[in-house]
């Protein structure tokens, strides 16, 4: 089958493009701008693409380099939705994704035949557990009113590893679009392609695919201190236009290209195609048809805001277009991140099987408490009776 070989040629054609291509959007360059006011050059200089987030002006200080920005952005950046609103979320996706995602790992790896979607569903499980692992670094700088306290080095890899296994698990879910709309669809055909060795591929192509993606937000600088304010420190939120414009344009358009266009696609044509299967096969099947809508509005509804904005945030090549739609971007992306809660619940535990497996490690987990709770009363003398009466 070449469907594996051909996604793997076009990441690596995607990622030399980001890496290499020359940059057609540079603006013309202002003189003086570090003389210049940073709020002037926020609503004047129209040539220079927009960037992704909250566009800064570099300037030096005492061997420093400081990013200033414009009052409204500076408004922006420090409303309640993005201190308030946005950590909460994070919080809530840590709080419920965690566990969530940790159980059903440990059923899918102990307890669940290797099968091929069982290969997916823990390369996703996976997927969306480094994603929230990495949620109480963003909570912390949110929370703090956008002030970063750790390392730079740490800034640079919480990004590349948020973004990364963000755009891992919509790739991880087209995935298992293609795995059940072959199971389905193709009954016949897919007894001779799918198979954990086919599975375990193409995870680990998505895997690398990922990786790769994301490897260039580890390498490029990510924090800055702020011009005009109490030693706060961004992450990623505010970046120099220059390095946007050169540089994190071609990295943010492959993951939005290669990481949620493309997947969004295999998933919308093989559920569609499963869904119109199931109709055909009639009203017996009504449950997993219900439950497939359930997970195509899911990736849809979850996924598709963030995105959108990113892109009509680059669709202005002005910096006064959409130079402060980054502050509704901040919360959508938090939205995107409940996938990590989501996928847990319509992937795994809605599964009879899957929940009778924790049914019973937990209840013989209970007797054998009780079986050692009775066992070292009895050793104890003038216990016996009464262990025996209330076991």
């Amino acid at each position: 089958m070449q469907d594996p070989c051909g996604l793997s040629l076009l990441l690596f054609y995607c990622f030399l493009a980001g890496s290499l291509a020359q940059d057609d959007y540079d603006g013309e360059n202002n003189n003086g701008n570090e003389s210049a006011d940073a709020h002037n050059n926020e609503t004047s200089s129209t040539s220079i693409l927009c960037p992704r987030s909250f566009p800064g002006e570099k300037m030096n200080f005492n061997n420093t380099t400081y990013l200033c920005i414009g009052t409204e952005s500076r408004e922006y950046l420090f409303n309640w939705v993005s201190t308030s609103l946005v950590p909460s979320l994070y919080t809530f996706v840590f709080l419920v994704g965690l566990p969530a995602n940790g159980l059903a790992l440990w059923v899918l790896a102990t307890k669940i035949q290797r099968l091929p979607s069982t290969i997916f569903l823990m390369n996703l499980a996976v997927a969306d557990l480094l994603l929230v692992l990495v949620l109480p670094f963003n909570i912390s700088y949110y929370f703090m009113g956008h002030h970063w306290v750790f390392e730079e080095g740490l800034c640079r890899l919480v990004t590349a590893f948020f973004y990364g296994n963000m755009y891992c698990s919509m790739l991880l879910l087209a995935c298992i679009s293609l795995d059940r709309y072959l199971a389905i669809v193709h009954p016949f055909f897919s007894r001779s392609v799918r198979s954990p060795t086919f599975a375990a591929c193409l995870c680990a192509i998505v895997w690398l695919g990922a990786a790769s993606l994301s490897l260039p937000l580890a390498v490029q600088r990510q924090s800055y201190p702020l011009h005009g304010s109490s030693g706060h420190i961004l992450c990623h939120d505010v970046l120099p236009q220059d390095e946007q414009a050169n540089q994190f344009l071609n990295i943010f358009v492959c993951l939005v290209v290669l990481g949620f266009f493309l997947p969004l696609l295999v998933i919308l044509f093989c559920y569609g195609s499963v869904i119109y299967a199931l109709v055909v096969s009639g009203e017996r099947y009504s449950y997993a048809i219900k439950l497939t809508v359930l997970v195509l509005v899911s990736a849809v509804i979850l996924f598709t805001p963030s995105n959108i904005l990113l892109l009509i945030h680059y669709s202005d090549p002005r910096t006064n277009g959409f130079g402060n739609l980054y502050f509704w971007y901040i919360p959508s992306l938090a939205i995107s991140t409940l996938n990590s809660c989501v996928d847990p619940v319509i992937y795994y535990y809605v599964s009879e099987e899957f929940r009778d497996k924790i049914k019973r490690k937990f209840c013989q987990q209970n007797k054998h408490m009780l079986t050692v709770q009775k066992t070292s009363k009895e050793d104890v003398p003038g216990l016996g009776t009464r262990s025996t009466s209330l076991v």
